[in-house]
C-alpha cells in the first residue's frame, strides 16, 4: 500500500511511575533500560529518575543503545504568559535538540488532577468553548517558537487535564494552527469515550507521535467517575499494552496508514508492576504491536 516506515519505542512508566511512587519506586533506572532493550525496543521516552545533563543521558541512553523517542513536558500555557513557559522548557528543549529527540510531548498541567489521588474523575477542568480561542492562539504561537529553535511539539490529549475529550480535541485543533501537532493516544481517548477511530480520519494529517496504550474496558467501564480518580483507575488496571486489552490495534495501526502516519509508535502502560511485570508486559507489547504493524504493511526500522 505505503512504504512506510515505523519505530517502536516505549515509556519508563511501567517500571516507575512518577505519579505513584509505590509503583515501581525502587525499580533503577539500568533496570529499566536493559529490559526495555532486551524486549526489542530502541527508543524511550524520558522519565524521572533519567539525567537532565545532556552528557549524562547521551551515556546512559548509549550504553544500552536506546535512543530518546520523546518525553513529557508539563505546559502551563493554559494559566501562565507566554515569555514564561519559554523560559520554562528551555533546559528541556536544549537537552532533547541535543539527544535529537522527535518531538517535545506537550500535556497542559494546568490544573490538571491526573496526579491527585483525591480528585474525582468528573473534578476535572472543562472549557467552554471561547475559553479554546485563545489557548489555542497561545499553544500556536508556542509551538511556532519551538518548531523555530528546532523542537516541535506533539500535544498529548490526556485523562484529567482540560483537554481530555473528543470534544475538547476537535476544540483545540479547530482554535490552533498546524504546528501544534497532536501525539494520538487511543487508550486515553477510549477512557475519555470517544472514538478512536474517527479522531485519526479527522486529524491524520496532524498526528505527529503515537503512543500505543490500550485499556480494559471492563475495568473503565466499572469506575465511579464522581468518586474514583484517574490513579485509582490506574491501580486498578485501566491500562495495559498492546494486545493484552480491548482495542483492535490491528485496525488502529491500519487507521494511521490509511493517513500516511510514519514514525515512533511508543508503548505505554502504567500498571502495578506487581501485578503486571514489566519485562513481561514489555515483551507482550512489542510482539503483539510489531505484528499489527507488519500486518498493516510497515516497515519496522530496528
Amino acid at each position: 500500500m505505503f512504504n512506510m516506515k515505523a519505530k517502536i519505542g516505549i515509556a519508563p512508566i511501567a517500571w516507575s511511575n512518577d505519579d505513584l511512587p509505590e509503583l515501581g519506586g525502587d525499580t533503577t533506572l539500568e533496570t529499566c533500560l536493559s529490559e526495555a532493550r532486551k524486549a526489542g525496543f530502541t527508543g524511550i521516552e524520558t522519565g524521572g529518575k533519567f539525567p537532565k545533563e545532556k552528557r549524562s543521558l547521551e551515556l546512559v541512553l548509549g550504553g544500552h543503545g536506546i535512543s530518546l523517542c520523546g518525553g513529557w513536558y508539563s505546559g502551563t500555557l493554559l494559566d501562565n504568559e507566554l515569555e514564561s513557559e519559554k523560559k520554562n522548557v528551555r533546559n528541556q528543549l536544549d537537552l532533547f535538540l541535543h539527544l535529537q529527540a522527535p518531538c517535545l510531548v506537550y500535556g497542559e498541567t494546568s490544573g490538571t488532577i491526573q496526579n491527585i489521588r483525591s480528585a474525582p474523575l468528573n473534578s476535572r477542568r472543562v472549557l467552554s468553548e471561547e475559553e479554546f480561542k485563545p489557548y489555542g492562539e497561545k499553544l500556536t504561537l508556542f509551538a511556532d517558537w519551538c518548531a523555530h529553535e528546532g523542537m516541535p511539539i506533539a500535544f498529548h490529549h490526556h485523562m484529567g487535564t482540560a483537554v481530555e475529550t473528543e470534544r475538547d480535541l476537535n476544540l483545540l485543533m479547530k482554535n490552533s494552527g498546524k504546528t501544534v501537532s497532536l501525539l494520538y493516544d487511543p487508550g486515553h481517548m477510549a477512557f475519555a469515550n470517544g472514538n478512536v477511530y474517527k479522531i485519526i480520519e479527522q486529524f491524520g494529517e496532524r498526528i505527529s507521535h503515537c503512543h500505543a496504550k490500550d485499556v480494559r474496558k471492563n475495568v473503565i467501564s466499572e469506575l465511579s467517575r464522581d468518586k474514583e480518580s484517574f490513579l485509582d483507575a490506574v491501580l486498578k488496571g485501566a491500562f495495559t499494552v498492546p494486545g493484552d486489552g480491548s482495542l483492535d490495534f490491528d485496525q488502529l495501526v491500519t487507521q494511521l496508514i490509511k493517513v500516511k502516519y510514519e514514525g515512533w509508535f511508543v508503548v505505554e502502560a502504567e500498571q502495578d508492576p506487581k501485578l503486571a511485570p514489566p519485562f513481561e508486559y514489555a515483551c507482550k507489547g512489542y510482539e503483539s504491536l510489531s505484528k499489527s504493524l507488519s500486518k498493516a504493511g510497515y516497515t519496522i526500522i530496528k
